[in-house]
């Protein structure tokens, strides 16, 4: 059925309360709480039940193939990729059910009124608020809902300062090195990682809007329509479109990226040699060595380096790459075992408070993912812009890694 609008008296009593001066923006951000938490949240049980049936497929093929290059490359690469992808997809249906029920009603264009100013102050429109705060979620739906805004300009921005919002992906990364280095402040640390987050973010809306996107912003329009009823249709053709779009656009940049990750990881093969060996004797570690030049004077050995090049894939790597490469084995989930290889990270003689510091920033800072280099690569049409951010974000990364670093040096951190 076609969106039926609701009586003017009703919809004027609503903006009433909705788009108070006072109380709009709480009630806003209320829903927005509902909103972030039911993607988050409620999106966790199917995604634990796609990674549940990812794994036990790969044990299957693990159990029947025969040992080999071929076998890993399936395991590894191939399956991981692929559920790197469909785990995704609740998260995105929920996401995207929810926004669309919004602007169907249209509570959305009220968002715009209510949050306008504040965010023209930084060169943006009041919609632009969803998809930032989604982003300290994860950076894909994020991207994803910049398709909210009107004007591309305003969309591109967007899409350079998302990265900046510190996804649930890299706290693993924060929870271990913050553990290693800084247990006395733990809370505090991690608040101000992520303070320092949004302080780029803003600084980086702020230049790139009077520079590069320099153009008018789209103010709110006053002049609001009444609310409408639902078209529940309409909002179910809109998120399958935006589900299949995701998975058809962004899965093969994904997949592939996960294949050359591993292909870098897995080659020249070295029997009879540890994790650790292999991964050090591997392409991957020739690179993180080869890099570690560019990345000594932010702190960096070859194997920080390494694990930084394997968070590309995914920010959860980290963390067990770290482990196999410091630990020399991949760290299980019991609470002994995590904090033995914290212990043992603070215990290296190659690592110390301000290294740790300079990763942690330099973690929170550079490129998120291959999934998101897919999905801005998607939502703005153009691979150039998925190049250039990704230069960007890891170009801020280590200026801001290497101030850190130096500035820590000068006060014997």
């Amino acid at each position: 059925m076609k969106n039926k609008s609701i009586n003017p008296e009703t919809s004027t009593r609503l903006d009433a309360i909705l788009t108070h001066k006072i109380w709009g923006l709480p009630i806003f951000l209320a829903i927005l709480f509902i909103v972030f938490n039911a993607t988050f949240i409620l999106g966790e049980y199917p995604m634990e039940w796609i990674e549940d049936g990812v794994i036990a497929f790969n044990e299957w093929l693990r159990a029947i193939m025969t040992d080999g290059w071929f076998k890993s490359l399936l395991t590894d690469g191939v399956i991981t990729g692929i559920g790197g992808v469909i785990v995704f997809v609740p998260k995105i249906f929920i996401l995207f059910a929810f926004i669309s029920f919004l602007e169907n009603t249209g509570y959305m264009e009220r968002v715009a009124v209510i949050l306008d100013k504040m965010m023209q102050s930084i060169g943006l429109n009041g919609k632009a608020f969803v998809p930032l705060i989604m982003g300290f979620g994860c950076n894909v739906p994020a991207i994803m809902a910049t398709r909210m805004l009107e004007s591309r300009n305003e969309r591109m921005l967007t899409m350079f300062i998302i990265p900046f919002m510190s996804c649930f992906a890299r706290l693993p990364v924060y929870v271990l090195l913050i553990g290693a280095f800084f247990p006395g402040n733990p809370g505090i640390m991690l608040f101000l990682v992520y303070l320092v987050g949004i302080f780029v973010s803003i600084l980086t809306a702020m230049v790139l809007s009077r520079t590069v996107f320099k153009s008018p912003i789209n103010p709110a329009n006053l002049e609001l329509q009444v609310y409408r009823r639902p078209d529940y249709g309409t909002i179910w053709t809109t998120v399958r479109k935006n589900v299949g779009e995701f998975l058809k656009k962004i899965g093969g940049i994904i997949l592939i990226g996960s294949m050359i990750i591993w292909t870098l990881s897995y080659f020249p093969r070295h029997e009879n040699v540890s994790q650790r060996e292999q991964m050090e004797l591997s392409y991957l570690g020739q690179i993180g060595k080869a890099i570690e030049p560019v990345l000594r004077p932010i702190g960096f050995d070859w194997r920080m380096s390494v694990a930084a090049l394997v968070g590309i894939s995914a920010k959860e790597l980290i963390v067990s790459t770290m482990s196999i490469l410091y630990l020399g084995e991949e760290i299980g989930e019991g609470q002994e075992e995590q904090q033995r290889f914290i212990q043992r990270l603070a215990d290296d003689p190659d690592m110390n408070r301000r290294n740790a510091l300079a990763f942690l920033v330099f973690a929170l800072l550079y490129f998120p993912c291959i999934a998101v280099f897919g999905a801005i690569k998607s939502e703005s049409g153009r691979w150039r812009y998925a190049v250039l951010i990704t230069l960007y974000t890891t170009g801020v990364a280590w200026v801001a890694a290497f101030a850190v670093y130096q500035v820590g040096r000068l006060f014997g951190l």
